[in-house]
């Protein structure tokens, strides 16, 4: 171009020249106007001249770049056996991969700005999809969702690919449209409209359904109930009437209503995941619900599948335990009914000796079973048992503490049920002894019931034992002054025990002076007896027999503080039994 202007302007230049010395007789017009011609011929020189230069300088920058873009190739022909491209997923879809950066963003942005661009146009609540479409800039080719850029695809890009950046942006345009479209065709307006009248017809069926069931039930039920009461018979255990018609009833209408709540809870698991699934930003939801209900009850099916080899072991140690114990039960029986002999094993320890035997049997059981338990390696597992033997241990103190006494009050045998025994104030006999408390009938039949701690920790008489074994001493105190001579006092106190019914002559009953005080002597008389469920009537009658012998005999139960001669006072003793005054 350049050498077509310069003749031209050469040409200008000396027809100018020629005429400016032909013609020296111009006018100032003239002048001006040649003038104005000469500027626009350095302009235009000026011109050729810049443009020469930038001919220059791009055809040096054609052959920069050219090299440019051969290293640059051959800088990624030497990575691709070491990068791996960010895929761009779209809902479990893989789109395509990118490698290379753009400006300041990495592949990893690239990939989440492009996804989230292309979800919102997808996503959008249009009744139309927008457009895609290729725009092409001087450095990048831009693909366009409507006015908005999903993405921009670079020189490198295109070199990673193999491809020109062109013919790449054509590629990706009709990927990024068609997903676009796909995504448009399940979450746009048009599908939001189907769905709404899906859940519509849904939820219109629900609650038909639910209203059949509770029609249904209301209707049928007392007709059911009548029907099956009317073939059924009341249910009885022996003597004992365990659900009477009245009760078998109740129990229909209630399995009944449980059956309609069952109903309806189906009928609400199937519907609600339905509604759920019928828009894709709910459909996870859905299969969440459901897995909350039927993830349970398979790991409870694969956990009770995996738990059968230990279930029966488990049911092989309780057999065993159980005829073992049964075994211990029938040996314990023989020896507590005396038909079995054991030396120096009494037959009243069959019974505790038993309770003994089958706590550590079952200890036992319990501590080989406890490793087959699910989960009983489990820190929450021990942690639990840990604390549940805490409160066991702190509430059943008192608890042990008895049953602990009563096994050792069996082993020392300080009395039997059937004994009369003193605990304190309280006499009485012996009617229950457990391992926890012991019961004794008082004379007046009241029944008191001592725990065995307290009975361990104080003393106790047995009187059925001392009157089997060594007789009872039954004795009573009497206080009579010094003017009676003491001969007549035991034989009167002798005589008195010698009368009263129930009273042992062998040995003998005895007379014992057990205090001689200021102003009186104490007597005590003692005898002895076998029939330890008669004491309070021989005490009685003993007292009886002692105020007759004495007033008999002209003696006063007195204890004087002082002497005082008598002068007119009359004999204090009753006037039938006084003696006549002896005459002189």
């Amino acid at each position: 171009m350049m050498k077509r202007l310069l003749p031209l302007i050469a040409t200008i230049w000396c027809a100018l020249t020629i005429n400016a010395q032909s013609n020296d007789s111009l006018t100032a017009k003239d002048d001006s106007l040649v003038r104005e011609l000469r500027m626009q011929i350095q302009e235009l020189k000026l011109q050729s001249i810049l443009m020469q230069e930038r001919l220059e300088d791009s055809g040096n920058s054609a052959r920069e770049d050219s090299l440019r873009q051969a290293l640059r190739k051959a800088r990624i022909d030497s990575l691709r056996s070491i990068i791996k491209g960010v895929p761009l997923v779209i809902e479990g879809d893989t789109l395509f991969s990118l490698y290379d950066r753009k400006g300041g963003m990495m592949p990893e942005e690239r990939v989440k700005s492009i996804s989230e661009a292309i979800l919102e146009s997808g996503k959008s609540m249009k009744l139309v999809a927008d457009t895609v479409y290729v725009f092409e800039g001087d450095y990048t080719t831009d693909i366009m969702a409507g006015s908005t850029v999903i993405m921009s695809v670079t020189d490198n890009d295109a070199i990673w690919q193999n491809t020109t950046r062109q013919e790449l942006g054509a590629q990706y345009c009709k990927i990024i449209g068609d997903k676009i479209n796909e995504l448009h065709e399940e979450y746009g307006l048009q599908q939001k409209l189907k769905g709404l009248l899906y859940v519509a017809g849904i939820l219109l069926m629900l609650f038909i359904l639910i209203w059949a069931t509770n029609w249904f039930y209301r209707r049928w039920r007392l007709r059911i109930v009548r029907f099956l009461m009317k073939r059924l018979s009341p249910l009885a255990v022996k003597d004992y009437e365990v659900l009477n018609m009245h009760r078998i009833g109740i129990v229909f209408l209630t399995i009944f209503n449980v059956l309609r709540y069952f109903v309806i809870f189906l009928l609400l698991f199937f519907c609600i995941p339905i509604l759920f699934s019928i828009f894709p930003e709910t459909e996870s939801l859905a299969y969440r619900i459901i897995g909350y209900v039927w993830n349970p009850f398979v790991s409870i099916i694969k956990s009770v599948i995996s738990f059968l080899p230990k279930l029966i072991q488990i049911i092989v140690i309780i057999i065993c335990f159980r005829y073992l114990v049964k075994g211990i039960r029938y040996l314990m029986n023989e020896i507590g009914s005396g038909r079995l002999k054991v030396t120096g094993f009494y037959a009243d320890w069959a019974e505790p000796t038993y309770f003994i035997l089958r706590v550590l049997c079952y200890s036992f059981m319990i501590v080989m079973i406890w490793p087959l338990l699910p989960s009983s390696n489990s820190e929450v597992f021990q942690g639990v048992s840990v604390f549940i033997g805490i409160i066991v241990s702190l509430g059943s103190s008192s608890i042990i503490g008895n049953v602990m006494a009563g096994m050792v009050m069996t082993y020392m045998r300080p009395f039997h049920v059937g004994d009369f025994i003193k605990y304190g104030d309280t006499e009485g006999f012996v009617i229950e002894k457990t391992m926890l408390v012991t019961r004794i009938r008082t004379r007046k039949n009241e029944v008191i019931t001592i725990p065995n701690s307290n009975l361990m920790t104080s003393q106790t008489s047995n009187y059925t034992f001392a009157a089997q074994n060594f007789g009872i001493v039954v004795h009573t105190k009497v206080t009579i002054g010094y003017d009676v001579r003491w001969q007549e006092i035991r034989q009167l106190l002798l005589d008195a025990a010698h009368a009263t019914k129930g009273i042992r002559q062998h040995p003998e009953p005895f007379v014992l002076v057990t205090a001689l005080d200021d102003y009186y002597v104490e007597y005590e008389v003692n005898a002895y007896t076998n029939q330890y469920e008669k004491l309070s009537l021989i005490y009685s009658e003993l007292h009886h027999n002692i105020l007759d012998s004495f007033h008999t005999n002209g003696v006063e139960i007195m204890s004087p503080h002082i002497y005082a001669h008598r002068t007119d006072l009359e004999l204090q003793i009753p006037k039938d039994q006084q003696k006549p005054p002896v005459k002189e």
